[in-house]
């Protein structure tokens, strides 16, 4: 990747996300994510019951923008895509956590939903501001005043958010060298 491609992700991508917290803790499973009873609909009825088992005021409440905090090992369970795509359709920018379940991390980072490692995620309240600033791996909490240390998101990974994730991607990508 060209650093001016490199440059244009970071600019693209929501590296400077703000929103409000909303806070979870570990081993959030994709089945609250989304909800079995509602994966046969359309993916907009799914998202109305995202993490409602845990927070029924989250999909009703939820701006785009907001960005969710987890505990470890967030997304566990199975490998639904859904899960990734209900918060994509509630407007949630990115999802921060101690750690992630490998299957959910990948399904995020396809979907163009930015996932951050952030060993210190556990200090972040519920509603806080924060402002994510993804290319650098940082997390700017307002309302307490701190910055916590994310893993940043790797330039290639960068590059396919910023173009709407892995399918959009390889488009991209292979129509180029048509």
């Amino acid at each position: 990747m060209t650093a001016s491609a490199s440059l244009a992700a970071e600019n693209t991508l929501a590296a400077t996300a703000t929103g409000h917290a909303w806070v979870f803790g570990d081993n959030v499973d994709t089945d609250v994510l989304a909800p079995g009873l509602y994966m046969k609909g359309p993916v907009s009825e799914l998202a109305k019951h995202c993490l409602e088992a845990l927070d029924p005021r989250f999909a009703r409440e939820a701006q785009p923008g907001d960005i969710v905090v987890g505990g470890s090992n967030f997304g566990m369970g199975s490998s639904r895509e859904q899960a990734a795509m209900a918060l994509k359709a509630l407007g949630i920018a990115a999802v921060v956590a101690k750690s992630f379940a490998r299957i959910f991390y990948r399904n995020a980072m396809n979907l163009a939903l930015p996932v951050l490692v952030c060993p210190e995620a556990g200090a972040i309240a519920a509603g806080d501001r924060l402002v994510l600033h993804a290319a650098e791996g940082r997390l700017d909490d307002l309302t307490q005043g701190r910055a916590f240390a994310c893993e940043p998101i790797p330039p290639h990974l960068l590059a396919m958010i910023a173009d709407g994730g892995l399918l959009p991607h390889l488009a991209k990508k292979l129509g180029a060298r048509a």
